[in-house]
């Protein structure tokens, strides 16, 4: 299984649609963008990799207030053994009425 695949899974236990690319219509009220930022080899210690690192940032865009879906994410993201390495409140976009809240998660996989 893949790090997008596994967030993918999470999301929708979440009742949170992923999103990508450009909307050609009204996007909804609640939506994730995932964004991969890493894979890496970093771990290993006699130059054969066991393990591949990925890494990737999960953006929450909501209108209203966010804290109580952000909270259901962060814990099923915990419960799926994901580390978050780090979680930061964006802005508040006005021109769209969204507030983007930013997850960044890393999961190692053995080769």
């Amino acid at each position: 299984m893949s790090l997008l695949s596994e967030l993918k899974t999470v999301a929708d236990t979440c009742a949170i649609p992923v999103e990508t690319g450009v909307f050609s219509g009204v996007p909804p009220d609640l939506y994730l963008v995932i964004t991969p930022m890493v894979d890496t080899f970093a771990l290993h210690a006699d130059d054969s990799p066991g393990y591949d690192t990925q890494e990737a940032r999960l953006s929450l865009f909501v209108k209203g207030s966010y804290t109580a879906i952000k909270d259901t994410l962060v814990r099923a993201l915990l419960g799926a053994d994901f580390c978050i390495t780090d979680r930061r409140y964006i802005a508040h976009e006005d021109d769209t009425g969204f507030h983007h809240y930013a997850i960044d998660v890393a999961k190692l996989y053995q080769l």
